[in-house]
């Protein structure tokens, strides 16, 4: 817990004035000790989660760490205390409308401490959301993040359905249920702190994605990506239109990385053949869309960019009854100002591109 001190400032003497600073002020207490569970804190098993609901998806101990004996439970949404409006000022702050576009129902919040003995804690906030696919899309936001994987995708953690785990921090999502966890300590230097997190948060990541219920398997979009060149925690979900196309409706997108290529895969499940068609017809309506020469399934190409200053992205997409696929370029690798001949080197070619829809397109 971070003290602050209120320093009490003796107001100095007009400057001509010959009488002599008063003494120091009186200076202020020590500032307690860090705050530290007691050896043996866990000996009885660790705390009970008060929530009736969320008490059985939580792992009374893992590890060396147990729920709070002396902590909190709190609960916000349906068939809590408090509505889930209260959870944007005590808990989420700006994040809140963020969790709520995802359909957030109710949160649970409590933490674990070290039987140990150390200052170490693991905060955990377990968000329960109106669908699996929207607690799945809200959990790849989070890994993903509108960036790179490359750059800062999460280590894979085998926990729940699907598991991440950063430094300090960890996320689990199984079915319409996603926890974050997050470690602190304040005595511990950042690399200290790196390595407790990450003897600290799996086990209980793990027993607490044991326990939530729901359903392991993500949206079948997403488990419908080729596995060949995707990288790891490289799915992102989304519950609107994917590729930001009005009317194109829920759909994953794969990010990729063979050598210095790089690109995405689009995946788009729908109940039947009729739905699937309705999805490229969407697409044909996209400025300067063109169906596939010489192609032997139904498909078609468009480009996208953002603006005069961004890179052209090339797609091409087709259809295999339900299912649309699409393979288009990779953005972060690409510059307005790119010369040609080094996007080529980090770009699939057109006919590379066709290659990798056959294979998902035509079954060979």
């Amino acid at each position: 817990m971070t003290v602050r001190f209120a320093l009490v400032l003796a107001l100095v003497p007009l400057a001509g004035c010959d009488k002599k600073p008063p003494p120091e002020a009186e200076k202020g207490a020590a500032p307690p000790p860090i705050e530290s569970s007691k050896p043996g804190t866990c000996a009885a098993g660790g705390g009970t989660v008060s929530d009736k609901i969320a008490a059985p998806m939580f792992a009374r101990s893992a590890g060396s760490y147990c729920v709070d004996p002396n902590g909190e439970t709190r609960v916000y949404g349906e068939n809590a205390p408090a509505n889930i409006d209260k959870v944007c000022t005590e808990l989420f702050d700006g994040e809140c409308e963020v969790y709520k576009s995802f359909g957030l129902k109710r949160v649970v919040t409590l933490r674990y401490v070290d039987g140990k003995g150390s200052p170490g804690a693991v905060n955990v906030n377990l968000s329960h959301f109106a669908t699996k696919e929207g607690a799945y899309a809200f959990f790849t936001k989070r890994v993903v993040a509108d960036a790179d994987p490359v750059e800062s995708a999460p280590a894979k953690l085998e926990a729940g359905g699907a598991g991440a785990a950063g430094t300090g921090i960890a996320y689990v999502w199984r079915g319409e249920h996603v926890v974050e966890l997050s470690y602190t300590n304040e005595v511990e230097s950042p690399d200290q702190l790196k390595a407790s997190a990450q003897s600290a948060i799996p086990p209980i990541a793990k027993a607490i994605g044991e326990k939530i219920p729901g359903d392991k398997e993500p949206p079948k979009a997403a488990l419908a990506l080729p596995p060949g060149g995707l990288l790891s925690m490289g799915v992102s979900f989304t519950t609107g239109d994917a590729l930001g196309i009005a009317g194109v409706g829920p759909g994953a997108i794969g990010y990729y990385k063979e050598g210095a290529k790089r690109w995405r895969t689009l995946s788009i499940v729908r109940a039947d053949e009729a739905a699937a068609k309705d999805v490229l017809a969407t697409l044909k309506k996209v400025d300067g869309a063109k169906g596939l020469k010489g192609a032997t399934f139904d498909g078609l190409s468009f480009e996208r960019r953002d603006d005069d200053s961004s890179p052209k992205i090339a797609w091409m997409v087709c259809r295999k009854g339900g299912q649309v696929y699409g393979v288009g370029d990779e953005e972060y690798v690409l510059t307005g100002s790119m010369a040609a001949a080094d996007a080529r080197k980090v770009s699939l070619s057109e006919a590379e591109k066709t290659e990798q829809l056959k294979k998902l397109c035509e079954g060979k």
